[in-house]
């Protein structure tokens, strides 16, 4: 696990801190293995590293979230400079998607 991960873990998603959702990390979705899911909320966070940005990972990334969507998981990627400098942000992104999530999923 990265820092930005472990960072991602242990103040937004672990112990149900993030509205009360159970996140798991490192889970199989189909043939990946998804930094963070919430199968809860159908919901799946990559934090992407330096190594993201170099066009051949970017291209194996573009295609891995295609066939996470066709499963029906949305994926919010975050890079590791967000999520360790910019916390408030990450965490605002995440509960916008849950709310939304949850106003056209209401049961």
């Amino acid at each position: 696990m990265t820092k930005a991960e472990a960072c991602l873990w242990k103040y937004r998603l672990s112990g149900r801190q993030l509205m009360g959702y159970r996140f798991n990390r490192q889970r199989p979705a189909g043939n990946y293995i998804a930094d963070f899911l919430c199968k809860e909320l159908m919901l799946i966070i990559e934090v992407d590293g330096i190594t993201h940005q170099f066009e051949e990972v970017n291209s194996k990334d573009q295609n891995r979230q295609k066939d996470l969507q066709s499963m029906g998981f949305t994926v919010i990627r975050f890079d590791d400079d967000e999520i360790l400098h910019d916390m408030a942000n990450v965490e605002r992104t995440l509960i916008h998607y849950i709310e939304m999530y949850k106003s056209v999923n209401k049961k």
